[in-house]
């Protein structure tokens, strides 16, 4: 199975990151509505095929089935060709770094992808899972799978808007997205699409298993169960936790992923792709625009 080599893949990475920094603002929001409907529909097919297993005859087994099926909204994203926030969160800030996106460029796309996959997943979440019956209501019929897939939805949203701590939702998302960011960096190494949905597959499983928190999930799972009426999800609490996932996630991408692998890998070479450093080499061999 080909791959990149480390070095050739960060410096894919900046190349990949300076498309997306240059990325006109129309496509920027189509692409970002279109990530975060791919991310809500990997969310709403782990609620959908988890719900029915009872941990106590289960164990820990649903949360690895969960992050199992949950991948599928990555793969999505990077092999259809969409625009994930928490991936450009890796990707801009390593381009930044070798001084190819400014900073203006950077929180711009941010801001646009964080409000374009919020729609996306409120999409899905109203219309797609709620409405359509997919994730029922506390009045479903309690031998229906409507009500478990409302039970299921219940208990994953008030263990995030509500048990968890400010404090445990930022280092659970500092998990998260740096897992995330190598799934990413993963997709960037490989050459054909076996390994990509391979290198995609993995890092998603364990973070989604582990229980850490994505702030894009986390904008259909929580305003999904105040759609559904989960009693205790509020849109003070749904805020609360967007906001510290949101940090989190910064968190583990710039300093775990960008950073990290910039000083490993590109600290020193020259600024540009212009000459015959490892951008040069690696410009044939960046991702599309679309990825995340």
């Amino acid at each position: 199975m080909a791959y990149n080599t480390p070095q050739e893949t960060a410096a894919a990475a900046v190349e990949s990151g300076v498309t997306k920094g240059n990325m006109s603002l129309d496509k920027m929001v189509v692409g970002g509505f279109l990530a975060g409907a791919y991310i809500a529909f990997g969310s709403l097919l782990a609620v959908a095929v988890t719900s029915g297993l009872n941990t106590a005859q289960w164990g820990t087994l649903p949360t690895l089935v969960f992050g199992a099926v949950f991948s599928v909204g990555l793969v999505l994203v990077i092999l259809a060709g969409a625009e994930l926030l928490t991936g450009n969160m890796m990707l801009l800030p390593i381009a930044a770094l070798r001084g190819r996106v400014s900073l203006p460029k950077i929180a711009i796309n941010w801001t646009v992808l964080f409000i374009a996959n919020f729609v996306g997943s409120l999409f899905v979440a109203y219309f797609l899972a709620v409405k359509t019956g997919v994730i029922g209501t506390s009045h479903s019929d309690h031998a229906s799978t409507a009500y478990l897939t409302f039970t299921r939805l219940s208990g994953i949203a008030k263990g995030k808007a509500i048990t968890e701590t400010h404090y445990e939702v930022f280092l659970r998302a500092v998990g998260c997205n740096w897992l995330v960011c190598l799934g990413v960096w993963l997709a960037i190494a490989a050459k054909d699409v076996g390994g990509k949905i391979l290198g995609i597959f993995f890092p998603i499983m364990a973070f989604v298993a582990m229980g850490f928190d994505h702030v894009v999930a986390n904008m259909f799972f929580l305003p999904a169960a105040m759609f559904a009426h989960v009693p205790g999800i509020t849109a003070a609490n749904t805020a609360w936790n967007l906001l510290m996932a949101l940090l989190g996630n910064i968190v583990g991408a710039v300093i775990f992923v960008s950073g990290a692998y910039w000083f490993l890998y590109l600290r020193g070479g020259p600024a540009t792709a212009s000459g015959t450093g490892p951008e040069s080499r690696a410009a044939g061999m960046a991702e599309p625009a679309g990825m995340s």
